[in-house]
């Protein structure tokens, strides 16, 4: 089989148009989860706002939000009355109001109502990208090919370790498969570890052990992967009509897995299985964006349902600026009853806040070198 040619980079303008257009998009759509939430329970909304620093473009709305389109276009924030900033970090001055004017502020919500409005930011993530799957099954068909093996490569693991070609694998390392894209996502995902094989061969179940090889391979961009290969050749895919029901259910299985594959990879960076320049920051997702919108809208689409899950599992983890540092705190103060400290909550942001512009500093770094800046400025000062 002849590998499909290689593909001209696209342009940095269109690169970052496009970049700048998903990232619009999901900014919309996941503050939107916060602005409908509060509005549900009746917070008072200061602002609304896509991006950050200078206002570019604003306008009052007759509730008295402001909407604001700002000037660096990397996120976004809902800011409710009485928040000190757009991290929703509660100003002091406030907590000293009367009863009488606390109605509709964000700090004096009950806890539960709180909590809502800011999981809604994140879950909206998941249901848009859920939505835009779903879609793609109802429009395409929902492509799949059975977990059957049709061909074994000569010389590789799987060859060695005894898998044959019309084996049905049931499970890989003991978590079960239902189509053979579910084996790639758990081996391709995986860190080069011995690899259990459940399978039915004939009837009989077997358990094989392969120890998959590390290869490098290149997409149609050039882009190089590193990752574990068994050698076994998938069957003819086949594209399934679905209706409705089944497209949702379909779609809610692959996000499912999306986010499982984000958490696989995340615990393997942290456990050091994994080097942390493999989860890309802004500067590589930007050139990924722009390479997907050159493919065309259903490739640029299907890259922003994916970078959507990203961005709500992301926003879920328990660092104090993210919507999961929020929770968190939620969750101590459910335990005891009282919310902690406001200097403790101020140390918790600032630290989370710095903890997370060190993390993009070194992802954005390691970004710069996997598309080549370094190497062409040592080549200019060389």
């Amino acid at each position: 089989m002849n590998p499909l040619p290689l593909l001209d980079q696209p342009g940095l303008i269109f690169t970052l148009a496009s970049f700048v257009a998903m990232i619009a998009v999901l900014v919309v759509i996941h503050e939107g989860g916060h602005y409908l939430a509060g509005r549900l329970f009746g917070a008072q909304i200061e602002a609304f706002g896509v991006g950050f620093g200078r206002e570019l473009l604003g306008w009052t709305d007759a509730r008295g939000v402001r909407w604001r389109i700002n000037a660096i276009p990397l996120g976004g924030y809902v800011k409710f009355v009485g928040d000190m900033n757009e991290v929703s970090q509660i100003d002091p001055a406030i907590l000293a109001l009367p009863e009488r004017e606390r109605r509709g502020l964000f700090a004096f919500l009950p806890l539960w109502q709180r909590a809502i409005i800011v999981a809604a930011g994140p879950l909206i993530n998941f249901v848009f990208a859920v939505l835009i799957l779903a879609g793609f099954n109802l429009a395409l068909g929902h492509p799949a090919s059975p977990p059957v093996v049709d061909q074994v490569m000569a010389g590789s693991a799987a060859q060695t370790a005894g898998v044959r070609p019309g084996d049905r694998i049931l499970a890989v390392n003991g978590t079960g498969v239902e189509r053979f894209e579910d084996i790639v996502t758990l081996v391709v995902t995986g860190v080069g570890k011995p690899v259990v094989l459940d399978i039915a061969r004939a009837g009989t179940p077997i358990s094989l052990i392969v120890r998959p090889k590390m290869v490098e391979t290149r997409d149609r961009f050039g882009n190089v992967s590193r990752h574990p290969q068994l050698g076994i050749v998938r069957p003819a895919e086949i594209v399934r009509q679905v209706g409705v029901s089944d497209a949702v259910r379909l779609a809610l299985v692959d996000t499912g897995s999306i986010i499982a594959t984000i958490g696989r990879t995340l615990r393997q960076v942290i456990m050091g299985e994994r080097a942390l320049a493999e989860m890309g920051g802004p500067v590589k997702t930007a050139q990924i964006a722009g390479q997907q919108a050159s493919l065309g809208l259903v490739s640029a689409i299907a890259f922003m349902a994916f970078f959507s899950i990203n961005l709500g599992f992301i926003n879920l983890l328990p660092i104090p600026t993210l919507d999961g540092g929020h929770l968190l705190l939620y969750g101590i103060e459910a335990v005891r009853r009282q919310p902690l400290a406001e200097k403790v909550q101020q140390w918790a942001f600032m630290s989370g806040f710095a903890a997370l512009m060190s993390l993009m500093a070194v992802l954005t770094w390691h970004d710069f070198g996997s598309v080549g800046l370094w190497a062409r400025l040592s080549g200019l000062l060389g």
